[in-house]
């Protein structure tokens, strides 16, 4: 589908005066012909208009998305409602790299969980037998 507000350097909301000043002064036959049968009557004009916000939303979707025509499409009709490549890190791809951190964050835990998780129990059994063995030897000492 051709855009044919941008191929007549036109608004969307152009007036209909507007648009039969731009398809007069446009030197492509067949443009001009889609022009008049398309926008010089208002039931299609209403058509194509919601059909054109329609892949104007997708066009905008794809750049947000990297996705663009190959370069053999490049200049031709299809790639009338392409826009370029939005570089932004997406909302999926940000969400990705936070849950990426928290697993690497995970792992890492997990990873020496297990020899300081020995090192503790030791330790606080250690210093509970020591505790144990001061008082009863406190405690056998007084008796």
């Amino acid at each position: 589908m051709r855009d044919l507000y941008q191929r007549l350097s036109l608004a969307p909301g152009a007036s209909d005066q507007a648009i039969k000043n731009a398809v007069a002064r446009c030197p492509n036959s067949a443009l001009r012909q889609d022009a008049e049968a398309t926008l010089a009557v208002s039931e299609h004009r209403h058509i194509y208009d919601n059909l054109h916000k329609t892949v104007s939303d997708i066009g905008q979707l794809r750049a947000r998305l990297g996705l663009t025509h190959g370069a053999h499409w490049q200049g031709d009709v299809a790639n009338d409602f392409s826009l370029p490549p939005d570089n932004a890190i997406s909302r999926h791809d940000e969400l990705i790299d936070r849950v990426s951190f928290a697993v690497s964050l995970h792992n890492r835990w997990q990873r020496f969980r297990g020899p300081w998780l020995l090192v503790t129990l030791f330790a606080a059994g250690a210093g509970i037998g020591l505790a144990f063995g001061l008082a009863l030897g406190l405690g056998l000492g007084m008796g």
